[in-house]
C-alpha cells in the first residue's frame, strides 16, 4: 500500500510516493525541470496560474509512476490508498460556480495589499486583531481579496468560492471544495477566541460569508478522486484526499514537530523558522505570525509561530543565474567553502523578494555592501549571500525569542540551503542553536499526513516511529559569528532608518 504526497511549491511541483508500511519514501520527483516563473506585472506584484499548477500536478504524477516503475517493475499505482497536499501559503485562488479560475493567484510574496491590511489593522483595532486573529491582517489572503474587490469588481462579482492553493488542487482532484481552520488562519480569516470565521474581518472588508468553503479538520476526508481524473493520473477512482496543509505547517509535520516547544526550519525560496506552542500568543508588531498548526483543535491549542523571510533561497538562486551561471549549486557551495567567515568585508542583505514581515512589511530591496573590485571574487559573493541569509535568520529568531520561543535544537530537512556546509555552519553559529538534519521533504510530509488522515496510521507517533536524524550540527564559532552578525545588523538598521 502506498501514500501519495503532492507539494505545490513556488518553484516546482513535487510528488512523493511513500510505502505506508515503512513510512519511507520510495521516489520523489519534481515538475517541471526548470523553476516556475513568478508573474510580476508591476513592481511588488507576484502571481502564478492555478491552472498551470494543476497541469503540472498531472504531468508530475505520470513522471512519478515512470520513476517508480524503474525502481520496481511490479509497481502498481492502483495501490495508492490516500493523497495528501502541501502548498505555498497565503495565496488567493478564486473560482466561479463552474469551478473555473477567475484570475491568476495572488501569491504569498505579492506586496500590493499591504495598505489594505494596515488600514484594517488600524480600523478594527490593533489589540482586537491581535487577540482574536493573532496577527495584523497585513499582507495576507484577506487583504489580497480586498484588493480584488476594490480594483477588479467584475472579477469579484463572479466569485463563488475563495481558496488557498491546496484547496484548489484538492478541488481539481475531487470536485469537492473544503478548507480548514489552519488555512483560514493563514489567510487571517479565523477568530481564535470565538472559534469561527471572523465577523470583524467580514464586516470591515464587506466579504460575503458564502465565499468560504466547508470547514474540516486538516486530517480528514476532503473528497474522493473523480473517475475522469483518476484515469488521467493512472490512479484508482474514489481514493480520498485526507490531508491539506500550508507548506510551513506541513514542513513541521514532516519533521515530527507537533508538540509545544518543538521547532522546525526550512531554507527554500523563502526562509522559515516555525515553533509550536499551546497558547494563543502573538507578536505585538506582527513581525512574526501565529497560525493554527496541523494538529490544532477547538479543545487543544497548537499554534505555529512562524518567522518568514521572503528573500532567502531566492537570493541564492539569483546569484547563480547572474554570477554563477557556469556553476551548479554544489560547485557554488564548494567555492564558497574556500572563503573565510565574513567574506573579507563583503556583506549581502537578502531582502529583495517583496515586503518583509520582520520589518513590518517594509520593502528594502536586496543590497550588496563593501565590494572591493580588486579582491572579491564570485566565491566571495557565494559565501556572503549564504552568510547574509543566515544572519537574516538570526535577526528573525531574536524577534521570536522576544516572544518566548527559546529553541535548544532546530529540526530541518537535508535539502535546499541546508545542503550547503557554508550555510549550515553559518546558521548554527549565527543563531547559537544546533540543527538536526533529517531526510525530509514537503511532499513526503504530505504523504505521511494522508496516512494519518486516512487512519492508516493510528496517530502521528506511529507515523514517525522510525524517524531519526542524519546529522546534528553543533555551533563551534559563536563568538566569531556574533561579531560578524552585529556588524551586519548595524548596517541593516541604517537601511531601516531610511525606510
Amino acid at each position: 500500500m502506498y501514500l501519495l504526497g503532492i507539494d505545490i511549491g513556488t518553484s516546482f511541483i513535487k510528488l512523493s510516493l511513500v510505502d505506508a508500511s515503512t513510512q519511507k519514501s520510495i521516489v520523489t520527483v519534481q515538475y517541471p525541470d526548470t523553476e516556475n516563473a513568478i508573474i510580476s506585472k508591476q513592481t511588488g506584484w507576484a502571481e502564478q496560474s492555478p491552472n498551470t499548477w494543476w497541469e503540472q500536478v498531472q504531468q508530475g504524477a505520470l513522471k512519478l509512476h515512470a520513476a517508480a516503475s524503474k525502481i520496481n517493475a511490479k509497481y502498481d499505482p492502483q495501490a495508492i490508498a490516500a493523497i495528501g497536499i502541501a502548498y505555498q501559503m497565503h495565496g488567493l485562488v478564486l473560482v466561479d460556480k463552474n469551478q473555473t479560475v477567475l484570475r491568476d493567484s495572488i501569491i504569498w510574496c505579492d506586496s500590493r495589499a499591504v495598505e489594505y491590511g494596515n488600514k484594517a489593522f488600524d480600523t478594527i483595532g490593533h489589540e482586537k486583531c491581535l487577540a482574536h486573529l493573532l496577527n495584523s491582517p497585513g499582507n495576507f489572503t484577506a487583504a489580497k481579496l480586498a484588493w480584488v474587490k476594490k480594483n477588479e469588481p467584475a472579477v469579484y462579482q463572479q466569485i463563488h468560492k475563495i481558496m488557498l492553493p491546496g484547496d484548489f488542487i484538492a478541488m481539481k482532484l475531487t470536485g469537492a471544495i473544503t478548507t480548514t481552520v489552519s488555512a483560514l488562519s493563514e489567510g487571517i480569516f479565523w477568530d481564535f477566541k470565538n472559534k469561527e470565521i471572523s465577523k470583524s474581518v467580514l464586516e470591515y472588508f464587506g466579504f460575503d460569508a458564502s465565499f468560504f468553503p466547508t470547514i474540516q479538520e486538516v486530517f480528514s476526508d476532503h473528497g474522493s478522486l473523480q473517475a475522469s481524473v483518476a484515469n488521467t493520473l493512472q490512479l484508482k477512482a474514489g481514493i480520498p484526499v485526507t490531508y491539506k496543509a500550508g507548506d510551513q505547517p506541513n514542513n513541521a509535520l514532516s519533521l515530527n514537530v507537533l508538540a509545544p516547544g518543538e521547532v522546525a526550519a526550512t531554507a527554500g525560496t523563502s526562509g522559515v523558522i516555525y515553533g509550536v506552542g499551546d497558547t494563543l500568543s502573538y507578536d505585538q508588531q506582527s513581525r512574526v505570525n501565529s497560525f493554527a498548526h496541523v494538529n490544532h483543535t477547538a479543545d487543544n491549542n497548537r499554534i505555529g509561530m512562524l518567522l518568514c523571510i521572503n528573500g532567502t533561497g531566492i537570493l541564492n538562486s539569483w546569484v547563480k543565474k547572474m554570477i554563477g551561471v557556469n556553476y551548479d549549486y554544489n560547485q557554488m557551495n564548494q567555492a564558497a567553502s574556500g572563503i573565510e567567515a565574513g567574506s573579507e568585508g563583503l556583506k549581502i542583505f537578502p531582502f529583495g523578494n517583496g515586503a518583509e514581515r520582520i520589518f513590518e512589511n517594509k520593502i528594502l530591496g536586496a543590497q550588496f555592501s563593501g565590494i572591493d573590485l580588486n579582491k572579491h571574487t564570485a566565491a566571495h559573493i557565494f559565501n556572503a549571500a549564504q552568510e547574509g541569509i543566515a544572519f537574516a535568520f538570526r535577526y528573525g529568531l531574536d524577534i521570536m525569542r522576544e516572544n518566548n520561543l527559546q529553541p535548544n535544537i532546530i529540526r530541518a530537512g537535508y535539502a535546499n540551503l541546508f545542503l550547503s556546509k557554508v550555510f549550515s555552519n553559518a546558521f548554527v553559529n549565527a543563531t547559537g542553536v544546533p540543527v538536526a538534519l533529517y531526510h525530509s521533504d514537503g511532499s513526503v510530509g504530505a504523504a505521511i499526513g494522508a496516512g494519518i488522515g486516512s487512519g492508516i496510521y493510528k496517530n502521528a507517533a506511529e507515523a514517525f516511529s522510525d524517524f531519526k536524524p542524519l546529522q546534528i550540527i553543533e555551533p563551534t564559532k559563536v563568538k566569531e559569528y556574533d561579531v560578524l552578525y552585529l556588524d551586519w545588523k548595524e548596517q541593516l538598521e541604517k537601511q531601516l532608518l531610511n525606510h
